[in-house]
C-alpha cells in the first residue's frame, strides 16, 4: 500500500488553505504561532442502497476514511455508486390524454455532472423523448434562419394537407 503525506502538506505546495487554525504558545518568554490542520470527516451510508440489517453493515471501527479532494471525487462517487429510486406522478402522459398515474423513475450517479438536470433528464424515458425531440426543433430553427428556400418548402407542406399526412405517415418510422 502506498504512503500518503497529509493533505494538508500537499495542499500548501498547490494553495494556501482556506481555512486556517492557529493558536498562540507562550515558549518561555516569546509567543509561537502554532497551525492546526483543519479536517473534516463525514461517516454516512450514502450509496441509497438499503444495506440490509444494521447487523450485516460493516461495524463503524471497520470502516476506514476515504479520502476525497477535487482530482478522485468522480471515482469515489462511482465506488458509492448513489443511487434514487422513486415514483412520480406521470403528469406527461396525463397532459397529452393518456392513463397518467405513477412513473417507476430510477437515478444513478456516477460522475458529478450526473447532478446537472440534463443528465438527470436523459436517464427519466419520457423526458429523455422531449429532450430528443427539443433538440431536433432547435436544430430546424437553426436550419430556417436565413434559410428561405427550407422556409417555402416547410410553408408549402403545412398548407397542403396531403403532405401532412404523407408526413404523419412517415413520423412514426422515422423515430424508431
Amino acid at each position: 500500500m502506498p504512503r500518503y503525506d497529509s493533505i494538508q502538506s500537499r495542499l500548501e505546495t498547490v494553495r494556501p488553505p482556506r481555512v486556517r487554525l492557529t493558536y498562540d504558545v507562550q515558549v518561555g518568554d516569546a509567543i509561537e504561532h502554532k497551525e492546526l490542520p483543519f479536517v473534516v470527516g463525514v461517516l454516512g451510508d450514502f450509496s441509497g442502497a438499503d444495506g440490509g440489517t444494521a447487523a450485516e453493515r460493516p461495524r463503524l471501527k471497520d470502516r476506514r476514511f476515504v479520502p476525497v479532494d477535487v482530482d478522485n471525487f468522480d471515482e469515489v462517487l462511482r465506488g458509492i455508486a448513489p443511487s434514487l429510486r422513486l415514483r412520480v406522478a406521470d403528469r406527461l402522459s396525463a397532459q397529452v390524454g393518456g392513463p397518467g398515474g405513477e412513473l417507476g423513475v430510477e437515478l444513478r450517479f456516477e460522475r458529478l455532472e450526473d447532478f446537472r438536470p440534463e443528465s438527470v433528464v436523459r436517464q427519466v424515458e419520457p423526458l429523455r423523448r422531449l429532450l430528443e425531440a427539443r433538440t431536433r426543433l432547435a436544430d430546424l430553427r437553426n436550419k430556417m434562419a436565413g434559410n428561405e428556400r427550407l422556409e417555402e418548402l416547410l410553408v408549402h407542406a403545412l398548407r397542403e394537407p396531403a403532405t401532412l399526412v404523407a408526413i404523419g405517415h412517415d413520423a412514426p418510422a422515422a423515430s424508431e
